[in-house]
């Protein structure tokens, strides 16, 4: 483990996860299936991703063949990412790291949901941690030392996956990216590196490179800046958790605003306190009006009201029922009415609730034995 992970690091808190037998799929539920969630098992050698039928109740229940072979290996540890896996803007393709064997695959989503391989390349890089994707461009986060980059490819509508010339923008070793991401309209794509503290952005030109903004990379406003996310309203405006804060309760999450060139500035009293230990993975609310950050020390979801300017003010917190579960990554239903949150240590996904700003746990739903799990998405 790197020096920097600091105690209530979420790579740290991570490291002792212990595989439950997986217990197959739940209870007939009775509620019709209106979607799919897939979790990127991060399975040693072999990777898996389990997916999920997502019923209108909210509930998951495993979707028959899963888990879905990815074709790469895993590093059957956790990892200190987001973004781990990511279903496409079309809906068409699930994109997965292989963080074991330096490799990106692409599952196609059939009609049922099940997913099936269809391509596996080379991350360009060691350990991809974080996978982006805008209208057939990608960007992969590689984090090992030696290979540590944002690399592009272009995903073809037959799911083959081709590496873009000259895009790798080389990044020094332990920068620890932990996140790649666009915004909404594709022009932006940023980057956090949890390493030294601080934030890469860039504009992403006609051709798919990426031009570096003036003064990237940015500090953070704390230490180990980890998960982020634009709002889905204002694709000018980013929030970035600070995960590695010494001490107890005193997680921050970040507002910036990026002007059209991609430098960033500073929202309000940002950095915002979060009073829960190592927030790691932030979702925000389709209607961009809540900002939810899963805190990996506390076993916590935090719930913001996002105003108009960006600024965030704090309503709360949401303890997860799973003691000790290693609440890592979450994702919203595409219709906003549930949140899913990757339980790495209790090897099971936690089912929310939301209700504006509010969270209730309707229950959870285990994953595949031997998974580790980092990344979940879906459609």
């Amino acid at each position: 483990m790197r020096s920097f992970v600091l105690k209530w690091g979420c790579l740290a808190l991570l490291a002792t996860g212990t595989a439950l037998l997986f217990a197959g799929p739940a209870a007939a539920t009775g509620s019709p299936v209106v979607a799919h969630v897939y979790v990127n098992d991060n399975t040693a050698k072999n990777n898996t991703v389990a997916g999920f039928d997502r019923h209108a109740d909210g509930t998951l229940t495993a979707l028959p063949g899963s888990p879905f072979a990815a074709g790469g290996a895993g590093s059957g540890s956790g990892l200190s990412s987001q973004g781990a896996i990511q279903v496409t803007g079309d809906g068409r393709y699930v994109l997965a790291v292989d963080a074991g064997s330096n490799q990106i695959s692409v599952l196609r989503i059939e009609n049922d949901g099940a997913l099936k391989r269809v391509h596996v390349v080379s991350s360009a890089g060691t350990e991809p941690v974080s996978v982006a994707e805008h209208k057939g461009l990608v960007y992969v986060a590689n984090a090992g030392t030696g290979g540590s980059n944002y690399t592009g490819f272009r995903l073809t509508t037959d799911g083959s996956l081709l590496p873009l010339s000259d895009s790798t923008f080389a990044l020094p070793d332990g920068s620890q990216p932990g996140d790649v991401l666009f915004n909404s309209t594709g022009r932006n794509l940023v980057g956090t590196r949890i390493g030294t503290s601080e934030i890469d952005s860039f504009t992403v030109e006609s051709d798919g490179r990426l031009d570096a903004a003036t003064g990237s990379p940015f500090p953070a406003q704390g230490v180990g800046p980890f998960g982020s996310e634009f709002r889905p309203t204002n694709p000018g405006q980013l929030f970035v958790s600070n995960a590695h804060n010494t001490g107890e309760h005193s997680g921050t999450v970040s507002a910036f605003r990026l002007n059209s060139d991609g430098v960033l500035f500073s929202i309000g009293a940002s950095p915002f306190a979060d009073s829960q230990t190592a927030p790691c993975w932030v979702e925000i609310s389709h209607d961009g009006n809540f900002l939810f950050t899963v805190n990996t020390g506390s076993g916590s979801v935090s719930r913001y009201k996002i105003a108009m300017s960006g600024s965030l003010h704090l309503l709360g917190s949401t303890q997860l029922s799973t003691s000790n579960a290693g609440a890592v990554d979450a994702r919203l239903s595409a219709d906003g009415r549930n949140l899913y949150v990757d339980q790495s240590k209790a090897d099971s996904v936690a089912e929310l609730a939301v209700s504006g700003g509010a969270l209730t746990e309707v229950g959870t739903v285990p994953l595949p034995a031997g998974a580790a799990a980092a990344g979940i998405a879906v459609n």
